[in-house]
This record gives structure tokens, sequence and C-alpha cells, in this order.
């Protein structure tokens, strides 16, 4: 009997390689896939949702001010809270809210704590005590104590830094507010200019400061910008130098970042 020479069959190895490369390819495109669609839902519920949420909580709270006041809608403010125009709306001494920012402290150093002022104390520092208008920008704001992100920010709201005088009050009235997410309200403070009204309404009284002075871009830790008399450490051609009722509103800058603060300066026109 002649010896049967065995039979090698190529390919077959390399097919199953080929299929279970496929596979793994396979999988990984509907990781990746799954992963982009979470983002996505991530980037929608962060930059839509919230805004949303925050800036219904924000017009409601305004609202119940009004009625506690008993003056229904206070005459001149013209617009409802939320996105100013076109949209929706950040400020840390470290100066500014934006996440991942400096709002967290939520105390002045000593060396910019003025007397207090006028501005009433809620038994809640959360809770919202007064209302800023901007006509410019068609927007209505609650305003709460403090800048604390979660209690106070992430809420729409804006929020007064501790320590600085209350509104109307000799020094400076000095205000923090997201500029994207959680209501912006500051989204459009860059549109500010000179001569431009900054209305914060109380009960039973309304003060009207004129924007002054913008200062387009500071670092987060130049606290001067909201001393009893702004002044910018960093920049010490922009701000004040002789006392008076001051208004200063902070934002983080650029857009959807937390590098820089954006600040605008007012003076107090009228209180009524």
């Amino acid at each position: 009997m002649r010896d049967r020479v065995p039979v090698v069959v190529q390919g077959s190895g390399r097919r199953g390689r080929r299929a279970g490369l496929a596979g793994v390819l396979w999988a990984a495109a509907e990781l990746i896939v799954t992963v982009g669609v979470v983002v996505l839902l991530l980037v929608v519920h962060q930059g839509w949702w919230t805004n949303r949420q925050a800036a219904a909580a924000a017009q409601e709270q305004v609202q119940a001010l009004e009625r506690a006041w008993g003056e229904g809608p206070v005459v001149g403010g013209g617009a409802e809270v939320g996105a100013g125009a076109g949209g929706g709306g950040g400020g840390g001494p470290v100066v500014g809210p934006e996440p991942s920012g400096p709002a967290d402290s939520g105390a002045a150093p000593a060396a910019t704590r003025p007397a207090a002022g006028p501005a009433a104390r809620p038994s809640e520092r959360d809770r919202a005590y007064a209302v800023l208008r901007i006509p410019r920008l068609g927007l209505v704001v609650p305003v709460a104590q403090g800048v604390d992100k979660r209690a106070v920010l992430d809420r729409g709201y804006a929020g007064q830094y501790p320590g600085t005088a209350g509104p109307g009050a000799q020094g400076n009235f000095a205000l923090a507010g997201h500029r994207n997410t959680h209501g912006e309200p500051f989204r459009y403070i860059n549109r500010l200019r000179a001569g431009d009204e900054l209305i914060v309404d109380m009960r039973g009284r309304r003060y009207t400061y004129a924007v002054g002075k913008v200062l387009g871009e500071t670092t987060e830790r130049d606290t001067g910008v909201i001393a009893p008399v702004p002044r910018s450490v960093v920049k010490p051609d922009q701000g004040y130098s002789e006392p008076g009722a001051y208004i200063t509103l902070t934002t983080c800058t650029p857009e959807y970042t937390s590098k820089y603060r954006l600040v605008v300066w007012g003076t107090l026109l009228r209180s009524s």
C-alpha cells in the first residue's frame, strides 16, 4: 500500500483571523457610536436643557419676588428673565463663575470687603432678594447672596460677592453670573456700552446705574475689579480712582471657557 501524502489546506486560518478582526472592529465601531451618542446627550443636557430649567426657575423667582413686594411687575424692566437678547448667559476671588472656574471660593479677600450696604439679608443665603434688569439686553434676573455655583449661579441667578456693598450704597455692588449654561444670564454683557442702564429693584426701592467702563479681559485673580473703588490690579489703567457707588458685573471669557474674566462697571445715576 502506498503511503498517502497529507494535503494541507491553505487559507482557512487566515479566514478565521479575518473574521475575528472584523468582529473586533465592529465591536469597536459600536462602542465609538455609543460613546458619541452619550457625549452628544450630555452636551445637549448641559448646553440646552440646563439653560431652559435655570431660566424658567429664575423667571418664577422674579415673579415670586414681585408678588411678595405687592407691586406686580415693576415698570421699566420690559422683559422676562432668562437668556437676554437673542439667547441665553459666567465671574470668584478668584473672580468669576463658570464650571471649573473659581466661583466656589465664595468669599472676597479681606482687602476687598467694604462695610455692608442696605441690601436685604435673607435668612437663607441663596434666597433672591433683588432683581437686576438690563433693558439693552432684555434681561431680568434675580440676585442672591454669594457666588456659590450650586446654590446660586447654577440656578440662573446673579450672585453678589460676599462683603461687597449693597445696591445703592457707597462702595461696589459686585455681581457674578454664568456666561454659558445654567441660564447664562450674563452671556451678552460684552454688548453693553457706556450709558446703558443697569437697574436693581428691591422692595420699595429702585437703583439705576449707568455703564461707565468695560474691561474686556483680565485674570481670574484680579480681585481689584470688585474692590470698593474698582480698579484692575492686572491692568492698573482700567477702573476708577475715586470713591463712589459702583456696580460691577463679572463673567467668564471667551465663551465656553473660564480662562479669563470680562468685567462691566457702572456708577449710580439715581435711586427712587
